[in-house]
């Protein structure tokens, strides 16, 4: 290995590739954002679209964790894991909208049955 490069690898510098080549380009954008979205009214047309194509994302990010998981979270049964999703529902709605409850409700039974099927 090069010998400045074995030298880079320890210490502090790893955080500071962090730094400089994953949270910066991104905050980047976040304050662009920020700074153009302003004058936007929420209910134009391109920030409805924005956050139908949101919402799609994550449902097919949802839909792919439960149907095809990878790891771990592959040796739950699809039931339990579906199971999950709805209290995590239930939660969110019966704590009156909050997501961190709905979190919490679908975490919930998903460790319980990780725990359960893990041995």
């Amino acid at each position: 290995m090069i010998a400045w490069l074995e030298h880079a690898s320890g210490g502090l510098w790893p955080y500071l590739v962090i730094i400089l080549f994953g949270f910066l380009p991104s905050e980047i954008w976040r304050w662009l954002a920020v700074f153009l979205g302003r004058g936007i009214d929420e209910n134009s047309e391109i920030l409805v679209w924005v956050r139908a194509v949101a919402s799609a994302l994550l449902a097919g990010v949802v839909a792919k964790l439960i149907l095809t998981p990878t790891g771990a979270l592959a040796t739950i049964p699809l039931f339990w894991r579906v199971g999950s999703l709805v209290a995590g529902v239930a939660g969110f709605y019966l704590a009156r909208r909050s997501i961190i409850a709905g979190v919490i409700a679908g975490e919930i039974v998903l460790i319980g049955a990780g725990l359960a099927f893990s041995g």
